[in-house]
């Protein structure tokens, strides 16, 4: 079962020994990070640091001249990712032998969202969420789109894992985050996290609905959660709490938003790679759902991306539905965090894995070769070695 370790482009540059470690894990592939995220991350086996922090979201490579002019773009990295880092780490990873496929996130940025505060999801009560970009706005679609063929296509790279193509909400560790002191629940951060920016007051006018009653039936369903009541799960809880046909307005109107979303994106990366490159997406199989695993339909993306990086840590039944969709030759990759720190399990990789591939899954990610200890890793080792 071909396996890739997700790594970043600081866990290798500056430390020769680690494009061979990560050979030895038994894994085919790396995903190396080319446009990421803030974080805060150890660098265990680095000579040279302990801990890298990003400051901001940015992109570990020098950009090109498409973003001449335009006013969102991508930020270059600071000193934890200096030059090209991507490329630099890349080569030394495919000089052990090791396919490399990039890693890119998309709507998840937080200085975007500071400098910029209209491209972001603002909710029923006018909060807005600067880490979320708002995937309907124009603006927002045609900087995202460009910047998934950019970070995706890089030298080197022979396919992508698209992350974060898809709505963001609440449910995000921003900075400190202490927002859990309520369970909201499935329902309510579906609640909390629809957009009422202008394009998508627009979009739920042309579903039918008055955007200002909407906002108003969000607040008022959710005034007994503030108090305590507890939010029923699953779809049906959003339709108990907002009422059946606003809530299936809503989500047609994100559906066909992410779902174009994604189209635009997988197409401009397609056009820009050489062919054969393959594009995968990081993916929940529930379409209502936010954050780094979009939300999408299984059928419809799969008809779309060459496959899809499913979350499995705790179990793997997130596979299921796209099992029950797969076509010849699709990837349905299982991801399973293999740090144990983290809440992964390296110890049961082998016996995870197996039922994977039991629902369908073809392949595994492996996240994290660089965040992971000795130990974790010695598990890593030997779980695919018997694989």
């Amino acid at each position: 079962m071909k396996a890739s370790a997700f790594v970043y482009p600081w866990d290798v540059n500056g430390d020769p020994e680690a494009p061979a470690r990560i050979a030895a894990l038994g894994t085919a592939q790396v995903t190396l990070a080319s446009a990421y995220h803030s974080t805060r991350a150890l660098t265990p086996r680095h000579p040279r640091h302990r801990v890298v922090t990003a400051e901001h979201a940015a992109v570990l490579y020098p950009v090109d001249d498409r973003w001449s002019g335009r006013t969102l773009r991508p930020y270059a990295a600071g000193d934890w990712a200096p030059g090209d880092a991507f490329g630099e780490a890349a080569a030394a990873l495919a000089d052990a032998g090791l396919d490399v496929h990039t890693w890119v996130v998309l709507a998840h940025n937080s200085r975007l969202g500071a400098e910029h505060p209209d491209t972001s999801v603002v909710n029923a009560y006018g909060d807005r969420y600067p880490w979320a970009p708002c995937i309907a706005q124009p603006a927002t679609r045609a900087y995202l789109t460009s910047l998934a063929a950019e970070a995706a296509v890089r030298p080197g790279a022979s396919g992508t894992e698209l992350e974060s193509l898809g709505w963001y909400g609440l449910a995000h560790l921003h900075a400190h985050d202490k927002t859990a002191g309520v369970g909201l629940g499935d329902a309510g951060q579906y609640l909390m996290s629809l957009c009422f920016c202008p394009a998508c007051r627009d979009g739920y006018a042309a579903q039918g609905l008055d955007a200002g009653e909407l906002a108003a039936a969000v607040r008022a369903a959710l005034e007994p959660v503030w108090r305590g009541a507890p939010s029923d799960g699953g779809w049906a809880g959003v339709e108990k709490l907002l009422g059946e046909a606003p809530a299936h307005a809503t989500r047609a109107w994100r559906d066909l938003t992410a779902r174009t979303l994604q189209e635009a994106a997988v197409t401009a990366v397609r056009r820009a790679a050489p062919e054969g490159f393959q594009v995968l997406l990081h993916a929940d199989p529930v379409s209502h759902h936010c954050g780094a695993n979009a939300g999408v339909d299984p059928a419809h993306i799969l008809s779309v991306a060459d496959g899809v990086v499913v979350p499995c840590t705790g179990g793997a039944g997130l596979l299921t539905p796209f099992a029950a969709q797969h076509r010849e030759g699709a990837v349905l990759a299982a991801n399973f965090t293999v740090v144990s720190g983290m809440g992964g399990s390296p110890a049961t990789l082998a016996a995870d894995a197996s039922e994977a591939l039991r629902l369908g899954a073809t392949e595994l990610r492996l996240y994290h070769a660089g965040l992971a200890s000795d130990e974790d890793l010695e598990a890593v080792r030997g779980a695919l070695a018997g694989l």
